[in-house]
């Protein structure tokens, strides 16, 4: 039985109970006067920014839970300001007061198509502000308490993935040593299997826990100088065996290697497993699966014209519909559903991040007659 240590929301949402900043950005430093008698029994830490751009510069120092901007600022402006500040993922979620003396419906418009939440007209009334102000916090609380509650999910299922490590690798190591020794056919089979299956849990678990990393910005690229064709011989010779089964020709052609590439050989090795892992599973029997890899193509050279090198794995399988191929690469996102197949849908999600963590891109078209072509460009 696994244990843990006791976590919960209040753990996360500690954070939230320290003082609440409010940055003023306006270039008039009366109005900040204005704004702090209205504010100050309110207990707020405030904060002023004389223009847009010392504003977006003090971000991540004061990080807001409010902001009040004015609008007519010379250089940036407010709408300009605003709009900076929700393109950024970091403070999109930060709610955004309008402050200004505009009253049109034109400018109001402007202001909230730029992201605003909120906007008081001067001069400011204290009782609407303060109101307002609240309001606003209410909004960031309740984003802050949401996330709070996601990060403590994603930590416990994680914590979980990881110990499920322990049990996994004894299953292994027992089922290679059997089949070391087991000479009977019916025992010798089910072996396979339970081996077979062992890796393939394996492997998912290392998925969850590399986007894990990844997604918290924890992985680190481990770039060394790697023969691209060299890796991707390695890994379809890996394959093999479990193509044959499946009575698929798995084949590569391997164009004339001018360099070799600065990338993660680990974590390329694991996109080519998936990639491929996935073209076989979704292969019937008798059918191909190509493995190309060229450099520097003249096709490429308009699209991506600092592409070095493109990866194609070519199936025969049923396809990708073209609503599927919009969603594909998200995580727990699968393609159209095969009986007796696993399809998870955390491989792909794993492959883009890994392929984008490289500056590349991974895209997938329709192979004709029949399959997909999942490419990859470096």
């Amino acid at each position: 039985m696994f244990s843990y240590p006791y976590l919960t929301v209040a753990t996360y949402m500690h954070s939230l109970n320290q003082n609440t900043s409010i940055l003023i950005v306006d270039d008039d430093p009366n109005a900040f006067d204005v704004i702090e008698a209205h504010l100050y029994r309110e207990g707020y830490d405030l904060f002023y920014a004389s223009s847009g751009e010392e504003a977006l510069n003090l971000l991540d120092s004061v990080e807001p839970d409010v902001i009040l901007l004015d609008v007519m600022m010379p250089k940036l402006n407010g709408i300009e300001v605003c709009r900076t500040i929700k393109s950024d993922s970091h403070w999109k979620h930060v709610p955004v007061i309008i402050v200004t003396a505009l009253n049109s419906k034109e400018d109001l418009a402007r202001s909230l198509n730029a992201g605003a939440d909120d906007f008081i007209t001067k001069p400011v009334s204290g009782i609407e502000l303060r109101a307002r102000v609240r309001s606003m916090l209410r909004i960031k609380q309740q984003y802050d308490a949401l996330e709070a509650t996601l990060r403590l999910r994603e930590d416990l299922s994680n914590m979980i993935v990881h110990d499920l490590r322990n049990p996994l690798t004894n299953i292994l190591l027992c089922s290679d040593l059997l089949l070391q020794t087991s000479t009977n056919g019916k025992d010798l089979q089910r072996l396979q299997i339970i081996a077979d299956s062992s890796r393939e849990l394996n492997s998912m678990i290392d998925n969850l826990l590399m986007l894990a990393k990844m997604d918290s910005g924890k992985m680190v690229l481990n770039r060394t100088f790697v023969d691209l064709n060299e890796l991707v011989s390695t890994v379809t010779l890996q394959f093999q065996s479990i193509s044959e089964q499946k009575n698929i020709r798995l084949i590569s052609k391997l164009g004339e290697s001018p360099e070799s590439l600065l990338i993660d050989m680990n974590l390329f090795h694991r996109v080519l497993e998936n990639l491929i892992s996935n073209a076989i599973k979704f292969s019937p029997p008798e059918s191909l699966v190509i493995l190309r890899v060229s450099y520097h193509d003249e096709s490429l050279s308009s699209d991506f014209p600092n592409s070095k090198a493109q990866l194609q794995i070519i199936d025969s399988g049923l396809g990708i519909s073209e609503e599927r191929k919009r969603h594909i690469f998200d995580k727990y996102e699968v393609g159209d559903l095969m009986s007796g197949v696993s399809q998870i849908g955390l491989g792909l999600t794993f492959c883009k991040m890994v392929i984008e963590a490289h500056n590349g891109r991974i895209f997938v078209e329709d192979n004709q007659p029949q399959g997909s072509i999942f490419t990859v460009i470096l």
